[in-house]
Formats: C-alpha cells, structure tokens, sequence
C-alpha cells in the first residue's frame, strides 16, 4: 500500500505558475520597498500638524506619553 502511495506522489505533476519563482520574489520585493517608501513620505506629517503645534507651543514643561502637560 505504501509502495502506491510513493508512487502516485512521485509522479504528479506540480501546479503551473505564472512566471518563474524569481520574478515572483523580484515583484514583492519592488512592492514591498515601495510601500517602505510610502511610510518614508508620511514620517513627518504628525509634526507639522497645526493643531499639535499649537497645543504644544502653550506648554514649555514637561509632557506625559498621552501628549498632555505633566502637572505636578
């Protein structure tokens, strides 16, 4: 029994891709640097936020990791 199950196993065919392995892996490494570069764009947006820049312009202490003054 096991000798035909070898034997099946050993003789099927494998599913067709779209294009060789290395293509596929060269087209998720440019999307994947890609998206890296979207991050890399947005990575200073929070700062120039007017509204943050004004709440924080008022406060020249300290500020807890909420972003509120520390009030002691």
């Amino acid at each position: 029994m096991l000798d035909v199950a070898l034997l099946a196993a050993a003789h099927e065919d494998l599913a067709p891709l779209i294009a060789p392995p290395v293509v596929i892996a060269a087209t998720f490494g440019l999307f994947f640097l890609f998206l890296g570069f979207v991050v890399w764009s947005y990575r200073d947006v929070a700062n120039r936020s007017p509204r943050k820049a004004s709440t924080q312009a008022h406060h020249d202490g300290p500020i807890d990791e909420f972003g509120h003054p520390e009030q002691h």
